[in-house]
């Protein structure tokens, strides 16, 4: 009989387990900023995601706060509408042409800076949830604008990505 009871509260915490949505999803992302992402689900539709990138031959770490509308479009439930905002923090190396000496303007090296970077993003994006097993693709708009860095203000509407993410 004690095995019974055993057996039966195993069954229903697998089940529990399974009714739950993902909590968690890792993944890809390839685009303008191409590196890996970590989303952490805080409820049924928030998330808060962390993305690792390279950009402008630099590295830039990303938190952005991620809403979801599932089921967004009447035509297929397995797709859903995501948007959010965040703040990115980095470094990014540029090169400057300069003249050897002042006096021979045919005579040009590069010189490679490098410096720290910081600004803002914004997300917007389409994601599909493949039934059966745990993966989401998706594409998405992330523009985003430096506030500091080359340049003292950079705007780029036009990161778009395509994304992977394997969900748990």
């Amino acid at each position: 009989m004690k095995q019974f009871y055993t057996l039966s509260i195993l069954i229903f915490l697998v089940i529990q387990g399974f009714a739950q949505g993902p909590e968690k999803a890792i993944g890809i992302r390839g685009g303008v900023s191409s590196g890996f992402e970590y989303r952490v689900f805080s409820g049924e539709l928030t998330s808060y995601k962390v993305l690792l990138s390279t950009r402008k031959q630099g590295l830039q770490l990303t938190g952005m706060k991620e809403f979801h509308m599932p089921q967004a479009f009447d035509f297929n439930e397995d797709l859903s509408f995501v948007y959010g905002f965040g703040a990115h923090v980095g470094i990014e190396s540029w090169y400057v042409y300069r003249d050897y000496d002042g006096y021979h303007p045919d005579d040009w090296y590069r010189d490679r800076r490098t410096g720290p970077v910081a600004g803002l993003d914004a997300l917007g994006a389409v994601e599909y949830t493949i039934p059966q097993i745990p993966l989401v693709v998706g594409i998405e708009a992330k523009p985003y604008f430096n506030l500091f860095g080359k340049n003292f203000f950079q705007l780029q509407p036009f990161d778009f990505a395509f994304t992977v993410k394997y969900t748990f």
